[in-house]
């Protein structure tokens, strides 16, 4: 054999093997979190993708991208819906312009405990799936934050010390809940929160303690109320047509670990909701429960705000209250 035809028969190898390692790949699905890698709803979105990787044994490969790397917190729900990127995680409540049905965990004093914001995330559930498959998207799991709080750079005794005050919101009920208490609402994301603070674009804002924890909150920040006005819910949610392009077998392990998932998010949620606080006390912030004054000012709130969304959300806004409220 010439030297010539050596080296295109080892061309000719190469080229197969490359094609064979090209045929035997597995999929490769990039996740798209807004949220940093530290946060418990990003480990614990890691944790989900490996096991899928592992236990597909990479047929398919889910690869997650914290902090809005991939995309921004308000961008991924669109992102995903026009299958930009197959699967990401989303702030329910955030949706609101989508359907009023996602506000429905930050309706203030309707869910305020982990026990009852379960009750009313399987009194939702069925709702949210539904809307979610008209949009081309499937619901994979859902993790809840610790109970919301009030962070403000100067002491809070009722809703009047917050009139003029530049509110953070971060959804559609969180800017009504500013006008209610006469705040100017400002949309930050999370990942804008310190520079937000740091340069006073804004003051005070409804969060949870996981949030003030993550971004170190206590440099610009002094006080905290730990108002327990509700629990909201981050979901991770699949393209349809990329779901539809998996395999059976694929499927229900994707299905299994998401389950894991929540059920796994859902404790680590409540084992951190007092350490986090904890740990803005140990920075030197002021935490307290809030006033009489400012929960009953809270209270009238919760009860405008939830007459306004059942306006919204109509029948089936009222059907899934009425079923939460018979659990």
């Amino acid at each position: 054999m010439t030297s010539r035809r050596v080296f295109l028969s080892i061309a000719a190898a190469t080229a197969m093997g490359a094609l064979t390692v090209t045929a035997s790949a597995g999929e490769k699905w990039d996740m798209a979190l807004a949220y940093s890698a530290t946060n418990y709803h990003s480990e614990n979105a890691a944790a989900f993708a490996k096991a899928v990787t592992d236990r597909t044994n990479g047929d398919l490969e889910i690869v997650t991208h914290p902090s809005g790397s991939l995309f921004k917190g308000g961008e991924i729900f669109g992102a995903v819906r026009r299958g930009l990127t197959p699967i990401g995680e989303r702030l329910i409540s955030a949706l609101g312009n989508e359907d009023a049905m996602f506000e429905i965990d930050a309706l203030p004093f309707l869910a305020t405990s982990f026990e009852d914001a379960m009750k009313l995330y399987k009194a939702s559930k069925p709702e949210m799936e539904k809307i979610l498959d008209g949009k081309g998207l499937k619901l994979l799991y859902a993790v809840p934050w610790p109970p919301q709080g009030l962070y403000s750079v100067k002491p809070v005794a009722s809703a009047a010390d917050m009139k003029d005050v530049k509110f953070r919101a971060y959804n559609a009920a969180t800017s009504r809940l500013a006008e209610l208490m006469g705040a100017v609402p400002t949309k930050i994301e999370a990942a804008e929160l310190s520079q937000a603070f740091a340069t006073g674009v804004a003051e005070s804002m409804i969060s949870s303690g996981s949030t003030g924890y993550d971004r170190k909150i206590w440099e610009h920040v002094k006080y905290w109320y730990d108002v327990q006005a509700w629990l909201p819910k981050n979901m991770v949610i699949v393209n349809k047509k990329a779901w539809d392009g998996l395999s059976d077998a694929t499927k229900n392990i994707l299905l299994e670990e998401a389950a894991t998932a929540e059920k796994n998010g859902w404790a680590k949620a409540e084992e951190l909701s007092n350490w986090y606080k904890e740990q803005l006390a140990a920075n030197g912030m002021v935490i307290e429960g809030p006033s009489d004054g400012l929960r009953d000012d809270f209270v009238a709130i919760g009860k405008t705000m939830s007459t306004e969304w059942l306006e919204r959300a109509g029948a089936s806004g009222k059907g899934v209250v009425d079923a939460y409220s018979g659990m």
